[in-house]
């Protein structure tokens, strides 16, 4: 199973207490950890974690600097976590574009942590879903391909991870009703799930409740009647239910 989460509330957790924003970003990583926990020991073999989009960018520069700061220290901090708990880490989003010193710590703990055989946690990070399809069709040009031959296939195997199978689940919290430009192409079909609860908040049971819904929702991926797909049969626990 896959499961993608747009982590979002962090603001929002900081201005109801009368904290600064820095605040709920320190929190909303802490949430990160304890789900990432969670998910392992359910059994979800990928996860996807919407950590800073492309258009976060465009947020104060102070703002940004402290959220980058914050992965620095994640991503050195988690590697014996990673290695305890089998969890492979990987990187989804545009490396050229961070500074030096976050692109190295981020190839870092991928090299570090390619043989875990576990979960695989993907890290959206400066990542966004149309920038990802430009990179693909980029990829595409740079191979010779011709463009006005490309399939959905070939756009499929050009993005960031293509081995990684598409979410099942995609996860919003703090009760907004959009994607955000999250895993645009890989989303196409997945199921939606979205709580009023801010990130910073989220605990494993708020996972697992999520995770029970979609395993009662039909997926009909297009079809009707008898073409539906019941979720209840995705292995969620490492065996089929």
């Amino acid at each position: 199973m896959h499961v993608g989460i747009i982590m979002d509330g962090n603001g929002r957790w900081a201005r109801q207490r009368g904290a600064i924003r820095t605040q709920g970003h320190t929190e909303g990583l802490k949430a990160a950890r304890r789900i990432v926990k969670a998910a392992s020991d359910m059994g979800i073999q990928h996860l996807s974690l919407y950590v800073f989009s492309t258009e976060n960018r465009k947020r104060a520069a102070g703002e940004v600097n402290f959220i980058m700061g914050l992965v620095k220290q994640y991503l050195r901090a988690e590697l014996p976590f990673c290695r305890e708990n089998n969890i492979r880490v990987r990187h989804a989003g545009d490396a050229k574009s961070l500074s030096p010193d976050i692109a190295m710590e981020i190839a870092n703990v991928v090299e570090e942590t390619k043989a875990l055989s576990g979960m695989q946690v993907i890290l959206a990070l400066n990542y966004g879903g149309r920038d990802e399809l430009v990179r693909a069709f980029r990829r595409l040009a740079a191979s010779g391909k011709d463009l006005t031959a490309v399939t959905e296939s070939d756009i499929a195997a050009s993005l960031d991870n293509p081995d990684v199978p598409d979410p099942d689940l995609i996860i919003r919290s703090a009760g907004e009703y959009r994607t955000s430009n999250f895993l645009l192409w890989e989303g196409a079909y997945s199921e939606l799930y979205i709580s009023a609860k801010l990130w910073p908040d989220w605990t494993r049971e708020d996972l697992e409740k999520a995770v029970d819904e979609y395993r009662n929702r039909d997926r009909r991926f297009g079809g009707v009647g008898d073409s539906s797909v019941h979720t209840g049969g995705i292995p969620v626990n490492g065996e089929k239910q």
